[in-house]
């Protein structure tokens, strides 16, 4: 049976994804020589600031969408804000820091589990017994490949658990965050969400 050809419509959103996931995998390299330096927070509200240079001349341009958010939308940005892009940020920075740089990378990538999660409860997104199976395959495949060299059931040094405990709370945080992001997508348009998400980080990040 012939496959149906993907049309542009559709490749797009996963090219935008690989390109996004190449910066990432850039990104842990740029940022594992600054922990010795820096602390995590520092490094982070230093990324947000440089990133405001760009974010704010956007909001400055959409002021007359930003009046048209209601408080829950508001809300919904802090958590993505406060959350997603300075907690998550700063907890994935100090497990870099802490612990073996690939399975901080390797635990990012738990973030979708965190998503099918929290789309029931937030967006009302029902699960099928199907979904259930790939959260569970999702997460047993992020622990053999973060642990299951030495066994499936190996000890884990106590730096290593704590740096992949950290991995996973930014890794929740995200996932917390991309929901949010979707429950905010009717609303508000994807560069100004993102512009907020680092503008509104920034007090966070200094406090």
């Amino acid at each position: 049976m012939a496959s149906r050809p993907v049309s542009k419509e559709n490749r797009i959103p996963v090219i935008l994804v690989a390109l996004g996931s190449a910066l990432w995998g850039t990104d842990t390299v740029l940022r594992l020589p600054l922990t010795g330096h820096l602390a995590s927070s520092t490094i982070v509200l230093y990324e947000h600031l440089i990133i405001c240079v760009i974010a704010i001349p956007v909001l400055l341009r959409a002021r007359q969408e930003l009046r048209t958010l209601q408080w829950k939308h508001w809300l919904a940005l802090i958590g993505i804000a406060w959350g997603g892009s300075a907690l998550a940020t700063v907890l994935f920075t100090e497990s870099i820091g802490r612990g073996n740089p690939t399975t901080a990378i390797l635990l990012q990538k738990m973030q979708p589990l965190f998503t099918f999660l929290l789309a029931g409860p937030l967006l009302g997104e029902r699960l099928t017994r199907r979904h259930w199976g790939y959260l569970a395959l999702g997460a047993l495949g992020a622990w053999l490949v973060s642990f299951g060299a030495d066994g499936l059931l190996p000890a884990i040094p106590r730096v290593e658990a704590t740096a992949a405990l950290l991995a996973l709370g930014a890794s929740a945080l995200w996932g917390t965050s991309t929901v949010l992001g979707r429950f905010l997508s009717p609303r508000s348009s994807f560069p100004v969400v993102t512009a907020l998400r680092f503008v509104v980080a920034v007090p966070m990040l200094f406090a």
